[in-house]
C-alpha cells in the first residue's frame, strides 16, 4: 500500500503493485525458509487470501495522510516483531517486508508516455522504499 500511495498511477499499475506483495508472500508460504516468523505470517495471509478475507481488514488509512498512517503502522510492526521475535527472525521479517516492497515498486512502469521513458521505479517509490528502509531498520 505505502508504494501504491506514493506515486499513485492507474488501476493497472496498483494490480501489478498489489500482484507483485501477493506473490511475495505466496512464494514465502509455498516455501519456507525465511525464519519461523516470515513463513507463520507468509502462510496465515496467503491462508485469508485463499478464501478472500482482506489480512488488513480492521486497518483503513484514510485520505492525504493514508501513506503516513502506512508508515507509522509499519513502525510499530517493527517495534512489537523487534522486542517478541529473536534478532535473527526480526531481521528476517524486515528483509522480507522490503522484498515485498521493492517488488511492488519494480512491478509496473511508472511515468512517460505510451512506456517511452517511462520508469521501473520512480522517485516517488524510491523515496518510500527509503523512507521504509529506515522506518525497517533494527532498533
Amino acid at each position: 500500500m505505502a508504494i501504491s500511495l506514493a506515486d499513485p498511477g492507474g488501476p493497472i499499475e496498483a494490480v501489478k503493485e498489489v500482484s507483485a506483495s501477493l506473490k511475495t508472500i505466496l512464494d514465502a508460504a509455498q516455501s519456507g525458509g525465511h525464519g519461523e516468523l516470515v513463513d507463520a505470517v507468509a502462510k496465515d495471509t496467503a491462508e485469508r487470501a485463499k478464501h478472500h478475507e482482506n489480512p488488513l481488514h480492521d486497518f483503513k488509512p484514510k485520505g492525504a495522510l493514508a501513506g503516513e498512517e502506512i508508515v507509522d503502522e509499519l513502525r510499530a510492526v517493527n517495534a512489537l516483531v523487534s522486542e517478541k521475535a529473536t534478532p535473527e527472525e526480526a531481521d528476517e521479517f524486515r528483509k522480507w517486508l522490503m522484498s515485498a516492497a521493492q517488488r511492488a515498486a519494480e512491478a509496473a512502469k511508472e511515468g512517460g508516455f505510451m512506456g517511452f521513458h517511462a520508469v521501473r521505479v520512480s522517485e516517488g517509490e524510491q523515496k518510500m522504499l527509503d523512507k521504509l528502509g529506515e522506518v525497517l531498520s533494527a532498533p
